[in-house]
Formats: structure tokens, C-alpha cells, sequence
């Protein structure tokens, strides 16, 4: 599928219509659901209604933007009126919300045409994408291979090209892992940079909407379109947003004004051979196109882990509260009274994976222990954080490994939490400290499975990510390369 500049291309000059590129989308999506259940909802009827409306819009003389007639796919945790939107869970499968997310409006608004609700880990809670209460998504590189998570669908319908663009969340690295996974670029931005209303809560303080795209750019521009303050979220920043993708260029000019930063921490044990060679020659490539290179500790790196598996579930028991049977969502049928209409219908309604997040939450909370462990797991953020300001003293843009390994086999990790919960251990800090961060394609290991690089940004500095993204991506081919998936077979 081609890029949304290109596709723009193709409307303006009556190429195409809307409703022919989303139908090609719609049918993409018949074809290879089968095989790869990236999406839990398609929207066929309404996504063809938005697509005539552009065409119309065109027709009249009237002028589009960029996104108008765009098919995009929308993570199953953003609230879209009228459309079922259930977290990939049991306990919300028949709510369908009354009104719809600050960023899925912003699109409708400006023509985008959403296709369909992808498949996610139930209310964002995992890293695979296997903890979904209704299938589990495949990566488009391997069938046999998860896609990462908890935003799998969305990136493997980018990857699969069922859908140009889509939005993910990201709470420990729920874009940018799946995005390293599938080979496509996937970007977390500044917390508060993208309103969270209509995002159904998991982690309040870390939780972050941002854009899955094929190119820099195409994400750049989905970023835009998505940004800026929004008077319905109180943490929302009010703050000019650029437009991103408007002086991308191919190099670093003058040279040797660019600092970029290695983080020392992020290598070593642990690390994939073949992840740590990609990465490195990645910094290489970067260095050659004008970049200064520097070794940086972040020395509190390591704890981000322990801090964040803390901080996320006990927020998260405190906003799964509400699933209680009694306002909306599933409610058990056999309660005869109100204590077990509660506990009945949390039993019925969560998967594994959300009960032990709540349960580990409770107890950090609880009386005698919310000194021992989520205060200090506060104070240990902070000095995350303070790690970070330390080190955009001396450079601008800092660069790791996305993930430790390439996409794993289905099935290998579910019994064994704790290694999963490691696959994020490269991308949790960035979350703790409410810093931008970006992941592209930097290679393939000897399975043709893609391997990302990761780019953290200053508080506020997508720009700057997005260029450093742009000029390494335009002097690679990772980005050309597309998985091939065998239809009906």
C-alpha cells in the first residue's frame, strides 16, 4: 500500500477514490484475518460511508488534508461511539460507548477512514498480545511468532498493510515493542502530548496514544493530526504542536551538531548478539550522516522494571474498580447478592493476566506496605527521570535496542510471566520518565525476523526524533522490505 502522501496524491488528482483505496484495505483484511486476527471489529459499512463523504468533498472542489480517505486501523482500548470497543476482554464484550475518544474524533474530522478496532493484550496488560480474551494476533513475519504487544493488532495490520496507518497506546512500550516486532515505525510521545480521554484507563500516569506507520513520515504526520491539547484531560499539555513532518531531511547538517547518546546500560547480558550487532551498526550509520556519538550511563536504567511492575498495577487496581457489574460491561448472572455480583462477576469477566496486575496492585497499596513499595518505587522514578535530564545535558537524542530479541514463538513465554515482562525492559524508563521515544526497522536476524532501534527524545523533542528517524531510515532499505503472507493456504 502506498504512503498517505502518496495515496493524498493519487485523491487530489482523481487517480483514485477514497472509497476504491478503502475498499482495497477492506478486502486485504478479508483476505488475511484467516491467518493473522490482527483486527477484533472491521468497520466495512461506516469506514465506505466515511470514504463517500471524502469522495464528495473532492467532487465539490473542496479541499482535503492529508488523512482524508486514509484507511486507518484504532486500538481496541480507544472509546469509538457507536462501535463495540471491548479491551480484548470478556467483562466490556457488549459495550458499545456513548461517545468517542479526543483522537479517534480528531480523525473522523479530518476525513481519516478507520477501518476497524485491532486486537490488543486485555486492557493493555502484556507483551505479546496473547492475553487477548478473544484470539491471538500473528506476526506477519512468521505466523508461528506473536506480534508483540500489548498493541499487537495494530502493528501487524501496518506491517500486513491491511491499513496505511494506526493508533496504539503505550504504557511500558506497548507501540514500540510490537513496532520492533513487525518491522514498522511506532512512536510513544511526550505523556500529555496526546489526549487520553476516551482511552480506557490502565495506567493512568503512564498511558500514552501514539501512531504505528510503514515510514518516519507517515507517522509524523498521523502525530500531528492527533496532537494538542485537550481541555477534557486534565494532564493534556497546552503547547503549539509543529507540524511534523514538514522539514524532514536526509542528513545531519552541519555535521557534528547532532549529539546522540549510546546508552551503555541497555548492552551486554541479555542482549541478543544478533539485536546488539544490528543496533550498533545502526549508531554507525547514524554517525556517518553527521551525528556525534557518545557513551551515556543511565544507571538507574535497570530498576525500571521493578519500578514499573509497582507503579502499573497499582494504578491499575485502582482504575478497574469500576468493572464491577453494577454501570456498565458484563454483570455474573447467578450473584444473589451484591458481594458476589462483584467477585463473580470479576472472576467471569478478567483474564489471568488482568487479576494478577490487580492483585500485585492491592497489595503495594494496602496498609503497611504502601511505604515499602509504591512509595519507594515513586522515589526510584523520579531518580529515572533524573537520569534522563543528566544525560540531555550532554546529548540531544538517546539510542538502545527496542527489544533485547526478535519476535518469539507463540506460546513460549505464557507459563513463565516474569520472562515476559522482561521484553520490555529497554522501553519501561522512557514511560516512567514521560519522554518521547521512537522505534524503526535497523535490521533482520537469520530468520528474517526484524530487529528496532529505539530513539528517546527530550521531553517535547518529536521533532528532533523524527528527523534523527527520518535520515536513518531514507540512507537504509529496512523500511522497504514487507513481509509476504500466503493467501488461502
Amino acid at each position: 500500500m502506498a504512503s498517505i502522501r502518496e495515496l493524498h496524491q493519487q485523491l487530489i488528482e482523481k487517480e483514485r477514490s477514497a472509497v476504491e483505496i478503502t475498499q482495497e484495505a477492506l478486502d486485504r483484511i478479508q483476505a488475511l484475518e484467516p491467518k493473522l486476527h490482527s483486527f477484533l471489529c472491521v468497520t466495512a459499512e461506516q469506514a465506505l460511508e466515511q470514504a463517500s463523504a471524502v469522495d464528495a468533498k473532492i467532487a465539490a472542489g473542496e479541499e482535503i488534508g492529508l488523512l482524508a480517505g486514509i484507511p486507518i486501523g484504532i486500538k481496541d482500548n480507544m472509546c469509538t461511539k457507536g462501535v463495540p470497543t471491548t479491551c480484548a476482554s470478556r467483562i466490556l464484550e457488549n459495550f458499545v460507548p456513548p461517545y468517542e475518544s479526543t483522537a479517534t474524533q480528531k480523525l473522523a474530522d479530518i476525513g481519516a477512514v478507520m477501518v476497524g478496532k485491532t486486537n490488543l493484550d486485555e486492557f493493555a496488560m502484556g507483551s505479546s498480545t496473547e492475553n487477548s480474551a478473544y484470539q491471538v494476533t500473528a506476526n506477519p513475519w512468521d505466523l508461528s511468532r506473536i506480534p508483540g504487544g500489548s498493541s499487537g493488532g495494530s502493528a501487524a495490520a501496518v506491517s500486513s498493510q491491511e491499513c496505511v496507518v494506526a493508533l496504539g497506546s503505550d504504557t511500558g512500550g506497548s507501540i514500540r515493542q510490537p513496532a520492533s516486532f513487525c518491522g514498522v515505525v511506532g512512536m510513544k510521545p511526550t505523556y500529555g502530548l496526546v489526549s487520553r480521554y476516551g482511552l480506557v484507563a490502565y495506567a493512568s500516569s503512564l498511558d500514552q496514544i501514539g501512531p504505528f506507520a510503514n515510514t518516519v513520515e507517515d507517522a509524523a504526520i498521523l502525530l500531528s493530526a492527533i496532537a494538542g491539547y485537550d481541555p477534557k484531560d486534565s494532564t493534556s499539555l497546552k503547547v503549539a504542536i509543529p507540524n511534523y513532518a514538514a522539514n524532514l531531511k536526509p542528513d545531519f547538517k552541519p555535521r557534528g551538531q547532532l549529539r546522540i547518546g549510546v546508552i551503555k546500560e541497555t548492552f551486554g547480558e541479555g542482549l541478543d548478539p544478533v539485536v546488539e550487532q544490528a543496533v550498533t551498526k545502526a549508531v554507525d550509520q547514524l554517525q556517518s550522516l553527521g551525528a556525534e556519538i557518545h557513551i551515556i550511563s543511565c544507571p538507574r536504567f535497570r530498576y525500571g522494571l521493578p519500578t514499573y511492575y509497582i507503579i502499573a498495577p497499582s494504578e491499575a487496581s485502582a482504575n478497574l474498580a469500576r468493572y464491577d457489574g453494577v454501570k456498565y460491561g458484563y454483570r455474573a448472572p447467578d450473584a444473589d447478592n451484591l458481594l458476589s455480583m462483584y467477585t463473580r462477576t470479576r472472576a467471569a469477566g478478567f483474564g489471568t493476566e488482568v487479576k494478577r496486575r490487580i492483585m500485585i496492585g492491592t497489595y503495594a497499596l494496602s496498609a503497611g506496605y504502601y511505604d515499602a513499595y509504591y512509595l519507594k518505587a515513586q522515589k526510584v522514578r523520579t531518580l529515572i527521570k533524573q537520569d534522563f535530564e543528566k544525560a540531555f545535558q550532554t546529548v540531544d537524542v538517546l539510542v538502545c535496542p527496542t527489544s533485547p530479541t526478535t519476535a518469539f514463538k507463540a506460546g513460549e513465554k505464557t507459563t513463565d510471566p516474569l520472562s515476559m515482562y522482561l521484553t520490555d525492559l529497554m522501553t519501561i524508563p522512557v514511560n516512567l520518565a514521560g519522554l518521547p521515544s521512537l522505534s524503526l526497522p535497523c535490521g533482520f536476524d537469520d530468520q528474517g525476523l526484524p530487529i528496532g532501534l529505539q530513539l528517546i527524545g527530550n521531553v517535547l523533542r518529536e521533532d528532533q526524533l523524527f528527523q534523527v528517524a527520518y535520515a536513518y531510515e531514507q540512507s537504509t532499505t529496512w523500511h522497504l522490505r514487507k513481509p509476504q503472507i500466503v493467501v488461502g493456504h
